[in-house]
């Protein structure tokens, strides 16, 4: 099956359907089964002495082995009945590795959740943020969905799409195994400050490049040139070396401001504002509009695709 078709067609599946929960509510989940792998190598080798050192042991293995299944992958015939069948299980495989469809479901239902209430939205927001959110006003739980939008678009559909069509199937679980080890042990605490180290810079070293796409392709579908000259000059103020690239580039095309000052682990951070002169008070619209970019951006990508999967089909 030609390849650009076969990444096209995972966007578009993941887009349409998601994660059925009919099937994995009976299955374990890709993703799930690289938690488990992380798992069982964080309580193999996060103990003793060397933490850093078993750390970088650690994310090689799962790596590896990512790798090596993704060659496998790759490795079936092409052609044929078999080479069907081989590009439909690639094009599975990619749609269930892509959260576009969660995504937007996740940040949707904090809107809908705050609509109700503050503390259902501050429940809501909790399950897509790793700050406090027990003492979040109605704006801050806005904004913080807002951000999560804007930072997951590149962590969970632009990052694995690049390295899937860079590198192919081995690209795309290699960089969907360092993303959910650095969710998992990626940590600045007691017990991952060592351990996680080596996941958590790899994750940052993958997503260089994908973030930095991700804020131009928001810029792109809202055709802002204003949102560009945000995201170029403001980006780098936000303490994540990556996420302030679609961070900047939402916070332009929708007129706001985001990050800013927030509560983690009890202490309140001075983070400068993106786009200070945006508006503040944010509301469940905001995070409307928001949902609206992600669409937006993603009809963009998929209307990139298509452009080499017809040359490809024609020529």
């Amino acid at each position: 099956m030609n390849f650009f078709l076969v990444v096209l067609l995972a966007l578009i599946l993941d887009a349409a359907i998601g994660d059925p929960p009919r099937i994995w509510d009976r299955y374990k989940h890709p993703a799930v089964l690289m938690g488990d792998v992380i798992e069982w190598l964080d309580q193999k080798l996060n103990r003793g002495k060397y933490l850093k050192a078993r750390g970088f042991v650690a994310i090689g293995l799962a790596s590896l082995l990512a790798i090596a299944i993704g060659m496998l992958i790759v490795a079936l015939p092409n052609d044929g009945p078999i080479g069907m069948v081989n590009g439909a299980l690639q094009v599975i495989i990619a749609a269930t590795l892509l959260a576009f469809n969660g995504l937007a479901g996740h940040v949707s239902a904090v809107s809908v959740a705050l609509e109700e209430g503050l503390e259902q939205g501050r429940e809501a927001v909790s399950h897509i943020v790793g700050r406090d959110t027990s003492d979040m006003t109605e704006s801050d739980v806005a904004r913080a969905a807002v951000e999560s939008a804007a930072e997951n678009l590149s962590d969970a559909v632009v990052a694995p799409l690049l390295w899937l069509l860079i590198f192919g199937m081995p690209g795309l679980l290699f960089y969907k195994m360092v993303n959910t080890a650095d969710s998992m042990i990626g940590h600045k605490n007691e017990k991952y400050v060592d351990f996680g180290f080596a996941a958590a810079k790899l994750d940052d070293l993958l997503n260089w490049i994908p973030a930095r796409v991700t804020g131009f392709l928001i810029c792109l579908s809202y055709f802002s040139q204003k949102a560009m000259n945000i995201m170029v000059y403001q980006a780098d103020l936000h303490r994540s070396p990556n996420a302030g690239w679609p961070e900047a580039a939402m916070a332009g095309v929708l007129e706001i401001s985001l990050s800013g000052p927030r509560t983690y682990g009890g202490e309140v951070s001075d983070d400068p504002y993106l786009n200070p002169s945006g508006r503040r008070d944010l509301i469940a619209t905001d995070i409307d509009d928001a949902v609206k970019v992600l669409f937006r951006t993603v009809l963009v990508i998929a209307g990139i695709l298509a452009v080499p999967t017809l040359l490809t089909l024609l020529f």
